[in-house]
């Protein structure tokens, strides 16, 4: 189950500093308000941040293989319609830096919950792809994709499939006033 967050000004601040006043499993946030940061962690999941400039809202969301297979970006996309009538086709998206098709390789048990033109050469998963078509069957028509592969750039990034145990990055989306 896809878990989500409507942050309200009573929410500003929960996660800022420590892990124990971040939200529990949350996979994805939205909010209209302005000054509040959204913000997700990762080590090779893909981000994904989305602004609608006409209803002034914003989301994050984490997509990891799980995430992806249960269709994070498009139930985002909803959330954000349903929460302040955004229109899908007014929504800019960005996929950001993550663990790209040439390095994520996966099992039988997680190559069988996706598409098979997802997939190429031994097992390895196109993140990236899954979630842009997730976005574009949504209706979102203006995504940009980052491209940059988490394990490949590890020097900039921090890559669990690197370096186990590592450290995590964030993205992060805000509204100003």
């Amino acid at each position: 189950m896809i878990e989500f967050a409507i942050i309200t000004e009573s929410d500003k601040g929960q996660g800022a500093f420590n892990y124990e006043t971040a939200l529990d499993a949350t996979d994805a946030m939205i909010t209209n308000i302005p000054g509040i940061c959204l913000m997700v962690l990762l080590a090779d999941c893909t981000p994904i941040l989305l602004y609608d400039p006409m209803q002034r809202a914003v989301a994050a969301a984490h997509a990891g293989w799980k995430g992806t297979a249960k269709q994070i970006g498009r139930k985002v996309v909803e959330a954000m319609r349903d929460s302040y009538g955004c229109r899908p086709e007014d929504i800019i998206a960005g996929i950001g830096p993550s663990i790209g098709p040439c390095c994520y390789e996966v099992g039988p048990e997680v190559i069988s919950q996706f598409d098979a033109d997802l997939v190429h050469d031994r097992n390895h998963l196109d993140l990236w792809e899954g979630n842009r078509r997730q976005l574009t069957e949504a209706g979102v028509r203006s995504i940009e994709v980052a491209g940059i592969c988490t394990k490949c750039n590890h020097d900039r990034f921090f890559s669990e499939r690197h370096t186990p145990g590592t450290g995590r990055f964030g993205a992060g989306i805000m509204l100003v006033a």
